[in-house]
């Protein structure tokens, strides 16, 4: 059900799911797991194993392949002088017919994905033969941004990690998908809500929170892998301090038309309104072993589009944060955005990979891909801005501001590229982003908090009578310049693979799931899913074989056609 005229704002209810036909199973029977075939075991993945995922071509062990997020496989085997011989392997059909943004994990020859409403299956990644199907007990109360998705489990040990859309961390036996504990992690009847792939290390679940539509405080927390029991909390909204600098410009330079001194009397009059400034964080963490730091990007402020209720610069949302993994303390933040009022708050996982410095040396840096339509490099150490790419998508009357009637502003608010994770190839120092453009008016409305519900001050509108459409864009990191861009028909949503076989692997609303060539963009290879692909694709070999996988389940936000299947491919 959509709420209003937002793309990005739709609100379920276990009342509502069952007013519109959802399975009353998925929203109040009790949670079960079934077993079609026992499952003899899993490697039990070490802390080892998880650090070194980056360097196997066997299993993806990571949602995005690695702590350091690069969605890079390095494996060959498929390559661009062959992908065009690529057929599937099987189709795995799951019991959800709704949007699908998961990325599936591979363990040893079995696979973990999940579904809207929480379920979570373990098949034979080389058959398609299901083991277990997990279904999760969601509580009365359940809302949500964007949908009911859910972008994959971590796991660590024997056990499986997954947020879930009723605001609760659960862990799963990776062998029979038994609940071996759940904790609450926020109120969602306040708005809180988990939609993200955590990320798990040295023992700790590190997860944030969805929830800047309702009036939020935004946090990430870490949990004890064994219990459950909470760890640390940062939150992303600071108690004091969240005025900021009173910064005029946004990260690339150029004026945000606001009203400092306006806002600084306001603020002088009331700066209690932390409470409920928003700051979800849609993704998951990049976690760097060499400098004991998490990364992670902030959402946006509440309510979205009506900024006078909250003077200041509003942090930490629209921002880049990196913090201690052992405590959660601050190391360092960088806004892209201050004092929102479009909706372009940072989503797209952040990654770490090396590019050049301004003065040419190869340095570690953090990049991350916005709804501005830009990628921005940043120093890994303090998050000083490199360099942002040139624009990825039209930017035009940047940046007006919202009013009653609408103003006209691209990028819209979503994006750019919005939560779809990037891919990196850390040989050539190119990043790969799937863009949207969805042209939209930005209105103005006064509005107090409403206390848990829906607080987006006003609404953004598409405007029908232009075009919508994609770009799937290759970027340079060392120079900021596009290598290649390739335009869709439709919004891309859904992120993006590429391969040490020179591939990149993305799939469009329309049903196509395709391959280009890294170096050049040429298209290589489409297979039809039938149903939106709007969710990254991830590659794994067993028994020597190497395989793609990709969901194919439509997509909320977008409103692509719905399905209910993971694709796998390989070579005949």
């Amino acid at each position: 059900m959509r709420i209003g005229i937002s793309p990005k704002t739709t609100v379920f209810t276990a009342a509502l799911c069952v007013a519109l036909g959802v399975s009353a199973q998925e929203i109040a029977g009790g949670a079960s797991t079934t077993t079609t075939k026992a499952l003899s075991g899993v490697t039990a993945i070490t802390h080892a194993i998880l650090y070194d995922a980056a360097a196997t071509t066997k299993n993806w062990i990571h949602p995005n392949g690695s702590y350091d997020q690069t969605r890079f496989y390095r494996g060959n085997q498929i390559n661009a002088g062959n992908v065009a011989k690529l057929k599937p392997a099987f189709v795995f059909q799951t019991a959800v017919l709704e949007s699908m943004e998961t990325a599936p994990i591979v363990v040893d020859g079995v696979m973990f994905l999940t579904t809207s409403f929480n379920h979570v299956y373990a098949i034979d990644a080389a058959t398609g033969e299901e083991f277990w199907h997990y279904k999760h007990k969601l509580g009365a109360i359940v809302t949500v941004c964007c949908g009911n998705n859910n972008r994959g489990v971590a796991i660590e040990g024997g056990r499986l990690f997954m947020g879930t859309i009723d605001a609760k961390l659960v862990a799963l036996d990776a062998k029979t998908g038994n609940v071996l504990w759940q904790t609450q992690i926020a109120d969602p009847e306040k708005g809180y809500s988990e939609t993200m792939a955590p990320a798990v290390v040295d023992g700790k679940v590190i997860i944030g929170t969805n929830g800047g539509e309702y009036g939020i405080r935004g946090f990430v927390k870490a949990f004890d892998a064994k219990d459950g029991k909470v760890l640390w909390t940062f939150n992303t909204i600071p108690e004091k301090g969240h005025e900021g600098v009173w910064a005029k410009n946004d990260a690339t330079g150029r004026d945000m038309h606001r009203d400092i001194a306006a806002e600084k009397a306001a603020f002088a009059k009331d700066s209690s309104f932390y409470q409920t400034l928003g700051g979800g964080v849609w993704m998951t963490p990049a976690i760097d072993r060499k400098t004991n730091m998490a990364f992670f990007v902030v959402g946006n402020p509440s309510p979205d589009l009506y900024g006078a209720i909250r003077p200041g610069d509003n942090l930490y949302t629209d921002s880049m944060v990196a913090v201690d993994l052992n405590t959660g303390a601050y190391k360092w933040h960088s806004q892209y955005v201050s004092h929102d009022v479009w909706d372009l708050d940072a989503v797209s996982p952040p990654i770490l990979t090396q590019a050049k410095d301004a003065s040419g040396k190869t340095v570690d840096v953090v990049i991350h891909g916005g709804k501005t339509g830009h990628v921005y490099v940043q120093e890994r150490s303090t998050g000083k801005l490199v360099r942002f790419s040139d624009a990825m998508i039209p930017q035009e009357n940047m940046w007006v501001l919202p009013t009653k009637e609408g103003a006209r502003m691209l990028p819209g608010a979503n994006g750019g590229v919005e939560w779809s994770p990037l891919a990196v190839d850390p040989r050539s120092h190119v990043a790969y982003a799937a863009n949207l453009h969805q042209p939209m008016t930005y209105h103005v409305e006064e509005s107090p908090y409403p206390g848990g519900k829906l607080w987006l001050g006003g609404a953004f509108k598409t405007i029908a009578s232009e075009e919508q459409w994609g770009n799937l864009v290759a970027v340079n990191l060392d120079t900021g310049k596009v290598a290649w861009q390739h335009k869709t028909p439709q919004p891309l949503i859904g992120g993006v693979l590429a391969t040490a076989g020179n591939v990149v692997f993305n799939g469009e609303a329309n049903g196509w799931f395709k391959a280009f060539d890294s170096k050049s963009g040429k298209e290589l290879w489409k297979y039809n899913c039938g149903a939106g692909v709007n969710a990254p694709a991830v590659s794994y070999m067993v028994g020597g074989k190497q395989y793609v996988a990709v969901a194919a389940g439509g997509n909320n936000q977008i409103d692509s056609k719905r399905g209910n299947s993971v694709f796998v491919f390989a070579m005949p």
